[in-house]
């Protein structure tokens, strides 16, 4: 726990066992190396779901950090090439996911079904002689879950979701339908509002860093910028007008300079109009700011919004 209250920004002692958090892991001038979920198994226990894009880096890094840690024992392990993952997600799968996955938790936090999971709460479940372990968490802003476990389990478990969620309109989903629902929701990706030359207070996460748990890493700059300031502001919009749709890298203009950068941006097949965010002063990051992103050599009119730029219904 001291160890990764050390180089994570949010407060591990606010987990038990069976509960998660998002959190970041950031460098010394507070750039973010990652975003990542960490989950309490057990009393000093720990399961950290980072970026599969980052895995080298990231536990390159850990390890170094461990390396230099003085305040107990550390046994730190890279498990990724034992685990794939499925998320199955949407506001229907507590209707079916119990008959995925049957029967009483079998480790971490005692629930008698997966459908008992509530937000951030984790638990190991046995499925085809494996052990499972499924976290009510996801990436599109809707209730549901994700599992890891053994390839040869999540592949028939994969088989067997896609089964029984048929009558419940279940498709398969690819990282391009799944990069409009967190958009829709403002959810950041690491390499568009998330790197190590931007903070977790620039990038709009500031609510998971708690300065007040004492000492981490990047902690001296993010505890300055929240007292005086950001430079850059990640912001929300929406394309006011018709036009193709944004997409990252392209310039945000206002009054004829070109202010900042979108990192992401889709055509949202919820509200039927191009969306995005990206980063500008924190003077033009005002709901309601008009601003023009730049498509393919031609100045579009844009709005910024509040985020989420779009809200699910419950």
């Amino acid at each position: 726990m001291a160890f990764l209250n050390s180089v994570l920004v949010n407060d591990i002692r606010k987990l038990a066992s069976g509960q998660g958090q998002y959190t970041l892991m950031c460098n010394e001038r507070g750039g973010v190396i990652d975003d990542l979920y960490a989950y309490q198994l057990s009393v000093d226990v720990y399961f950290l779901i980072i970026n599969a894009s980052r895995i080298d880096d990231d536990v390159a890094w850990l390890k170094s950090q461990a390396a230099k840690f003085s305040g107990g024992e550390v046994n730190l392990t890279d498990a990724s090439h034992h685990y794939a993952a499925v998320a199955v997600q949407g506001p229907k799968v507590r209707e079916f996911i119990n008959q995925c996955i049957p029967g009483a938790a079998s480790a971490v936090m005692p629930v008698n079904a997966v459908a008992d999971l509530k937000k951030n709460q984790i638990a190991g479940f046995n499925f085809d002689r494996h052990n499972l372990l499924v976290s009510c968490t996801g990436y599109t802003g809707e209730d549901g879950f994700e599992i890891v476990g053994p390839d040869s389990a999540i592949q028939r478990l994969w088989d067997k979701i896609l089964s029984i969620g048929a009558p419940a309109g279940i498709k398969p989903c690819g990282l391009g339908a799944r990069d409009t629902l967190r958009t829709e929701v403002c959810y950041p990706l690491y390499g568009h509002e998330l790197d190590e030359q931007t903070t977790p207070i620039e990038a709009g996460v500031g609510f998971f860093v708690a300065l007040e748990k004492g000492e981490f890493n990047g902690r001296a700059a993010l505890a300055e910028q929240k007292a005086n300031g950001v430079k850059k502001k990640l912001i929300a919009f929406k394309m006011s007008d018709k036009s193709a749709p944004p997409r990252p890298h392209y310039p945000i203009w206002v009054n004829g300079a070109s202010v900042g950068i979108v990192t992401s941006g889709t055509q949202s097949p919820s509200l039927n109009c191009g969306i995005g965010m990206g980063f500008v002063p924190p003077e033009l990051a005002a709901p309601d700011t008009k601003i023009e992103v730049e498509i393919r050599g031609r100045r579009f009119a844009a709005v910024v919004v509040t985020k989420p730029i779009y809200k699910i219904a419950k």
